[in-house]
């Protein structure tokens, strides 16, 4: 597996790990459906929660967050729809999205938990 996406996997699971510790009940973990993906699905309290981790080993190239494009929301928010129609929600759903910055060999990455990021 190439370093960038052992470093996504590892964010992934410190996010997943932090929602947990926040209350959260992970429902889905890399869910996809053809070529739309979400990260995690989440339920906080009542509301589906879509989340997208976004994960640097530093800022060098930008925060991480701001990975998160117009069209990356555009694609996030379709999959979201597909993922809303195949599990029959009829609820409340936002998009939050998490963004790490450090990597597994650091003692403390900073987490970023952007709520109804969009």
């Amino acid at each position: 597996m190439a370093a960038h996406n052992e470093l996504g996997k590892w964010g992934e699971e410190l996010a997943a790990a932090y929602l947990r510790d926040l209350g959260y009940v992970i429902v889905e973990r890399d869910w996809s459906c053809g070529r739309s993906d979400l990260d995690i699905v989440a339920l906080d309290d009542e509301t589906v929660v879509i989340v997208e981790v976004k994960t640097r080993r530093n800022q060098r190239f930008g925060l991480p967050e701001e990975a998160v494009d117009y069209q990356k929301i555009r694609l996030l928010q379709q999959a979201a729809h597909l993922f809303v129609k195949s599990h029959n929600i009829d609820g409340d759903l936002r998009f939050d999205i998490i963004a790490i910055t450090g990597s597994p060999d650091e003692v403390e990455p900073v987490i970023k938990h952007l709520k109804n990021a969009f």
